[in-house]
């Protein structure tokens, strides 16, 4: 029986994972024209967008958090064909998102200069920034809601119309881009308003079509409320670490890109660059690393326990080997630099650099990203991951990046280097902890 399922392993990871991959790929390649298309603006503005977007960051590895600690549910509810528990996961996952993308709004409204304060001293970047901030605010509960029904549509298989849904917004966004920041000439306003209106198509596409369709977690209001206490507690003990691990990785990540702005207009010019361009072969590892916990979790809530840890276990060199595959096509993408970014030739040559540096460090971010989301987290074992993460990314990650900053003044390659190697103690940890098996549980029981 075991053998059966690993001969179909390929497939049922491939028809869950490229979807995702494809959705991922789009948007990354919408996100990487417009900053393409801002860089035609001048540096203060690649600068000041992607800054803004740090905030946006942060809100998105919170969402991130306690969706994928809801995908751990409903993936394994999906293994046991219970769609009240499905349902229920969602109504908890949306009243949290909802909440948490409101703040983030008012914050955003009110406050937006000091926000970005927090990342950059240059005062150009920063009001440049905060005009951007409080238009592109208006999107993130609609982000959210959608967020939300994205990862429960994944934990329940149904790929496609996220991809669609993202295709149609992504389609309008670029249009709009183009007609707002260079037709009517306003810049990055227009840029922020374009994102507002794309993503409000996205979340009527997939709210229409899922209802009108019957999918298994689109149930009434009363339906998605209908949770009690006592589910409250189970959902609260494996999505809490995911939510505290997400949030203090985005806001470790934050504080990286604050690092490299503390360096120089120059330097976190070069790292959003870099972090642009990565993102389009990315996205592979991030779609099957997905795809893995969808598959993992399914089996965990069928009752094949072995057949989940058999899948783990090929996932230690799966990863590894999709982490590096992907990993050589950046060189031919850093050869396209010039042609995309009108800036100077110094801060080319380092974003160059970086992502040289990343063609070594895929195999070992790929692993890492899949036995934190892919294995630990489909099992239930949140507490391990979030631990670890937090532990070498604050731990050493930053605390590195800082020194190589701010005390020996490095130059940006350097401090990249120095946050990147993080990896190498994260991978370990991960590697020895799949083997024990010590991280599948059933949450549902």
């Amino acid at each position: 029986m075991i053998l059966m399922n690993f001969k179909g392993f390929y497939k049922s990871l491939a028809v869950i994972a490229l979807p995702i991959t494809f959705q991922s790929l789009l948007q990354t390649f919408v996100n990487m024209l417009d900053t393409i298309m801002i860089g035609q603006l001048g540096s203060i503005e690649i600068a000041a967008v992607g800054l803004g977007n740090q905030v946006f960051f942060v809100l998105n590895m919170i969402l991130f958090g306690i969706s994928s600690g809801g995908g751990v549910f409903i993936a394994q509810f999906w293994g046991k064909k219970d769609i009240k528990g499905i349902r229920k996961s969602l109504g908890i996952m949306l009243t949290l998102v909802i909440i948490v993308s409101f703040v983030f709004t008012v914050l955003c409204l009110v406050m937006p200069y000091k926000l970005l304060g927090l990342y950059s001293p240059d005062a150009e970047v920063i009001a440049v920034g905060g005009d951007y901030l409080r238009w592109v605010c208006l999107s993130y509960v609609m982000f959210a809601i959608s967020f939300a029904y994205t990862l429960s549509f994944r934990s329940t298989e149904h790929v496609k119309l996220p991809f669609v849904s993202t295709a149609i917004s992504m389609a309008t966004n670029v249009v709009l881009n183009y007609v707002l920041i260079f037709a009517a000439g306003w810049g990055v306003k227009g840029a922020a308003i374009a994102t507002v209106i794309s993503r409000f198509i996205e979340l009527c596409v997939l709210l229409i079509w899922s209802h009108t369709h019957n999918y298994e977690a689109c149930g009434k209001i009363k339906e998605l409320l209908d949770f009690d206490i006592s589910f409250v507690k189970r959902f609260a003990k494996i999505a809490i670490p995911v939510i505290v691990n997400e949030s203090f990785w985005g806001l470790g990540i934050s504080v990286q890109n604050g690092i490299f702005a503390h360096a120089g207009t120059d330097a976190i010019t070069a790292y959003n660059i870099t972090g642009t361009i990565s993102q389009l072969t990315w996205v592979f590892c991030m779609g099957f690393g997905n795809g893995m916990s969808v598959i993992i979790g399914k089996k965990i809530g069928e009752g094949e326990k072995e057949t989940a840890i058999g899948y783990a276990k090929r996932s230690l060199w799966f990863m590894p080997l999709l982490g590096a595959a992907v990993g050589i096509f950046l060189l031919p993408l850093s050869k396209t630099l010039p042609f995309f970014f009108k800036v100077d030739g110094n801060i080319l040559e380092t974003a160059t650099q970086m992502l040289l540096v990343l063609i070594f460090a895929y195999p070992f971010n790929s692993f890492c990203m899949n036995w934190v989301v892919g294995v630990c987290r489909a099992g239930g074992d949140t507490v391990f991951s979030a631990v670890t993460e937090i532990i070498t990314l604050w731990g050493y990650a930053i605390p590195f990046g800082l020194l190589a900053a701010f005390v020996f003044h490095w130059p940006a390659i350097v401090i990249y280097i120095c946050v990147t190697s993080e990896s190498l103690i994260k991978g370990t940890a991960g590697f020895v902890r799949v083997l024990s098996g010590k991280w599948l549980h059933d949450v549902t029981k």
